[in-house]
């Protein structure tokens, strides 16, 4: 039996981004539907490191989007339970060579003239800030403003909060239509007016399209192109530990893996303990559809590249690995904001592996156009750059 019950905006995806826009948007007063085809967090975001990194983003929008969500996350630190796990720990970015380290001089450069806070770290000086670290490294920078949180618990106190502003959630619920209407769009484009699942249609005076690696296919319900596609990561997850890695701890080539648009198996070093003692051990990237195959090749370099960091880790037992699909665009930046192709509809999804540190400054500026008012100032954020339907053009 459907039944139609009506909201203001309906978000598609219970995911971190997800979560954010029905926070914001139930906080800004407005009546939220949000629906997932699983529970909280159950794609990407539960796969995830739960990274919040300035250190690894260029100049740019997503850099703009990275600093405002840093201080929407510390203010989100404060409001939601300590069971997030945030830690504002910082992270540190380490060279093998000193090619290396004048490479990462120049980057945090130029994230410096943006407002970024980088700090050199001499050779002999890293011990200072981790002293299990392998010895021999050229150096590195310490970026005091990164931060980790444990994304699926934000993801799932966001949504409560949300919840308890009014909106409500349907888990379980694959969107399989978009209801449109004719007469609420332009130039012949029809407006997107609500969704149906298997089990209801909701109407909605908008829609958010915030499902990730799904993105794509929720845009192509509307008519409209968007080309997201997966790219599968692992991670290693160790046995517990004492606190022998301090910071988010990463390679220098892993700031080049984040930019590449291969589609083949790419690898780099990223370390980080974890308050209940396990130390997560990433990334990998490569494109290669929905594929969920464990790849050993994956994890052996995985492994491999963390001892090589820390040598300490040699003996630990890993306990898992687990594998999840980053929402990727072929310019590396999300696409957010109201689609003009199909009135009604707004994307918030595409940030690939950035959308857990991303996703504050999403929900921020999703609820402002959906409002129609500014709640914060946007931090220089070019809207323009992130539009959806740059993939037109």
């Amino acid at each position: 039996m459907l039944t139609r019950p009506s909201h203001d905006v309906v978000v598609i995806g219970a995911g971190i981004v997800g979560a954010a826009c029905a926070y914001y948007a139930a906080r800004a007063g407005l009546s939220v539907g949000v629906v997932d085809r699983g529970p909280v967090a159950g794609g990407t975001t539960g796969a995830g490191e739960g990274n919040l990194l300035l250190s690894d983003k260029a100049p740019g929008p997503e850099l703009d989007l990275a600093r405002l969500s840093a201080r929407l996350w510390r203010e989100l630190a404060e409001e939601l339970p300590a069971a997030i796990e945030y830690e504002a720990k910082g992270g540190l970015v380490v060279a093998a060579e000193p090619a290396g380290q004048q490479a990462l001089r120049a980057f945090a450069a130029r994230q410096a003239a943006a407002g970024v806070r980088a700090e050199e770290v001499a050779a002999d000086r890293l011990a200072d800030h981790e002293p299990h670290l392998a010895p021999g490294l050229a150096g590195g920078f310490h970026y005091p403003e990164d931060a980790q949180v444990q994304p699926a618990l934000a993801a799932a106190h966001l949504l409560r909060e949300a919840r308890r502003a009014g909106a409500v959630f349907y888990p379980g619920e694959r969107v399989t239509a978009l209801l449109l209407d004719p007469a609420a769009g332009r130039s012949g484009t029809p407006g997107v007016r609500g969704v149906r699942t298997a089990r209801r249609e909701l109407a909605a005076g908008a829609v958010v399209n915030a499902a990730g690696t799904w993105g794509g296919e929720v845009a192509a319900l509307a008519g409209v192109r968007l080309p997201v596609l997966p790219r599968r990561g692992f991670v290693l997850v160790t046995e517990p530990l004492p606190r022998v890695v301090r910071h988010k701890v990463y390679a220098a080539d892993y700031v080049a893996d984040v930019a590449s648009g291969s589609a083949a198996l790419q690898s780099s070093a990223v370390v980080e303990g974890t308050p209940g003692g396990p130390v997560l051990i990433g990334a990998t990237r490569e494109r290669v559809g929905f594929d969920r195959t464990v790849s050993v090749e994956a994890l052996q370099r995985l492994a491999a590249q963390a001892t090589a960091l820390f040598p300490v880790l040699a003996g630990v037992r890993v306990l898992r690995a687990y594998r999840g699909f980053r929402p990727y665009l072929p310019d590396h930046l999300p696409a957010i904001g109201a689609d003009p192709r199909a009135p009604g509809l707004y994307h918030a999804c595409g940030h690939e592996g950035a959308g857990i540190g991303l996703a504050p400054a999403t929900g921020l500026l999703i609820a402002d156009q959906l409002t129609g008012r500014r709640a914060v100032d946007r931090a220089g954020v070019d809207l323009a750059a992130l539009r959806p339907e740059r993939f037109d053009d």
